[in-house]
């Protein structure tokens, strides 16, 4: 594949998903509303994450002049186009020109990628920055540079305030500096980028000391570490994940490598992209055998580790490459479409195959007219998927919108920064999936069973109340 060929199918299938993107009937996951609303209040630092996607949010939806779904979900498919074209770079500068264009179309491709183009999340912005940085650092491996190293410095940072899942890449760079010949940089880089990443880092860091490190603290308690226990089911699931994460054939090179530099088989190429994507994979795959990982945890393997598996492919079995894009293209195409029909794709249970991204925003549309069916202004909730849906889809409304207080300390960015203020004294709206009672008799407004997405079979419930009974304790 020449390398205008890889760029045509890099533009393309970011075409189709934008063109998809237009049609498409979900709403906002719980996790997209968040960084929606952490995007309209600029911080260093928020309760579950670093800043960088809310910051990146921010600046998509002031140029479009709209924080409708459409331009929230945008910055996927582009930040993914700009990724390929990193990739594209650094494979046609520091390995080989012939493989410049199956690396852009096979990153492309990956089904991860092709989930996380449709739907926004975190890791799409730190893949970018990671590959900025790797970029960097193989200038650095053929010429000492005080530019590439400051490159490498500030994308690194700029990964850290992505996710600090970045840090995953650490242990394996830095025994490939050790034992690689080949990975070596000057001392004066490495200090130079070190340092420059820490400044840019810094202001999260400060964050985190200023409110109690309550996203270190949050990113710890996730990965369940304090109750360790061998599961080697989990640890297969994980790792059979990856599978799918980047395709089988992607994920089977990669092993394939290891493989062969086990055997002593490897070029130096081979081996540095090796120990800076393998690694991360066996890091994971160990923290899910003690305790809990998500599949998409060891994401950060696969911008070194897609370029592995093309290299090893093109030179080793050219055919995997063209079997590989096909599965992946497959994927990459029908995927969006699954988000177009949404509501079409129902599983034999009656639950819709997209059922955790619909009935969202129908749930807080009818909160905002329980509020002015029952003369408030104020809406109140105990459940973070309600509020985050509230506050994006309920954003033009003339509703203030609270967190019930938490009773000890807070268990999201809402009870954290927008509980209700201990002043109210009007009546509120309570929203919460859990019958309510208080000395003050509440009024019950509704109860009602959504027959659709992810609220179906549940029961919410609607309450009017006085805001002393949502007082934390009460």
């Amino acid at each position: 594949m020449t390398a205008r060929l890889g760029l045509f199918i890099v533009i393309g299938v970011t075409l189709w998903r934008i063109i998809a993107l237009h049609f498409d009937t979900t709403d906002l996951f719980v996790d997209e509303a968040q960084y929606w609303f952490w995007s309209q209040n600029l911080d260093f630092g928020y309760y579950s994450k670093p800043p960088m996607i809310a910051w990146v949010i921010r600046v998509m939806t002031g140029l479009a002049g709209s924080s409708d779904i459409f331009w929230i979900r945008l910055c996927g498919p582009l930040i993914h186009m700009a990724t390929a074209l990193v990739l594209m770079k650094i494979a046609k500068r520091f390995v080989s020109r012939d493989i410049a264009g199956w690396a852009g179309a096979t990153y492309i491709t990956l089904p991860g990628v092709a989930l996380s183009s449709v739907f926004f999340s975190t890791d799409v912005v730190l893949l970018f920055f990671l590959a900025v940085a790797l970029f960097a650092y193989f200038g650095l491996t053929q010429k000492r540079s005080v530019g590439l190293a400051l490159l490498m410095g500030v994308a690194f940072g700029c990964a850290f305030l992505s996710k600090y899942a970045i840090l995953f890449v650490v242990p394996g760079g830095l025994i490939a500096l050790v034992l690689l010949p080949a990975a070596q940089i000057a001392w004066r880089d490495f200090l130079i980028s070190a340092a420059a990443a820490i400044v840019v880092a810094l202001p999260n860091l400060w964050w985190n000391a200023t409110h109690d490190a309550t996203t270190i603290k949050h990113t710890t308690s996730i990965a369940h570490w304090s109750a360790l226990n061998l599961d080697i089911r989990h640890g297969v699931e994980f790792f059979a994940a990856q599978f799918g994460v980047v395709g089988p054939i992607v994920f089977f090179a990669m092993l394939w490598a290891v493989y062969r530099m086990l055997r002593g088989q490897s070029t130096a190429i081979d081996k540095l992209l090796i120990w800076l994507s393998v690694p991360v994979v066996l890091l994971i795959t160990l923290q899910a055998l003690i305790a809990k990982a998500y599949a998409n945890w060891a994401v950060t393997a696969y911008v070194a580790g897609t370029i592995l598996a093309v290299w090893l492919l093109h030179r080793l079995w050219p055919k995997g490459l063209r079997v590989s894009l096909a599965i992946n293209g497959t994927v990459s195409l029908l995927f969006p479409l699954a988000a177009v029909f949404a509501h079409q794709l129902v599983l034999p249970n009656g639950d819709e195959a997209m059922k955790r991204y619909l009935g969202r925003s129908a749930v807080s549309r009818e909160a905002g007219d329980l509020a002015r069916t029952a003369g408030t202004d104020i809406i109140v909730s105990d459940n973070r998927d309600i509020l985050a849906d509230m506050f994006h889809t309920l954003r033009s409304e003339p509703l203030r919108i609270y967190a019930r207080p938490p009773v000890e300390a807070p268990d999201n960015y809402y009870e954290q920064t927008f509980a209700l203020p201990a002043d109210v004294r009007d009546d509120v709206l309570f929203i919460t999936m859990h019958p309510f009672v208080c000395s003050d008799t509440p009024e019950s407004i509704k109860s009602w069973q959504p027959v659709d997405g992810y609220y179906r079979g549940a029961t919410l419930y609607a309450y009017k109340v006085k805001a002393a009974c949502l007082a934390a304790g009460r």
